[in-house]
């Protein structure tokens, strides 16, 4: 049996142009993903919806999100 898990991230109260930046920021990391992950990112009105879905190791899910979301505080503090 495999385990197959679905994380939704939200980000709320963000302009078009933090929206922006951390989209083009992440398009070169969702390229090459991890087997068996996938992340889809979708605006919402003044939020960004992160749909992370996996499949087999937990751990491998997890540190996934992590990295995405170090690399959004990245963009964040970046764009002020």
């Amino acid at each position: 049996m495999s385990l197959e898990c679905k994380v939704q991230v939200f980000l709320n109260n963000l302009t078009q142009k933090k929206s922006d930046a951390i989209r083009k920021a992440l398009t070169p990391d969702n390229i090459n993903f991890p087997e068996n992950l996938s992340l889809n990112i979708e605006n919402s009105t003044n939020s960004l919806v992160f749909t992370f879905q996996g499949k087999g190791n937990i751990r491998t899910l997890i540190s996934t999100i992590d990295e995405v979301l170090e690399h959004v505080q990245v963009v964040l503090r970046v764009t002020g």
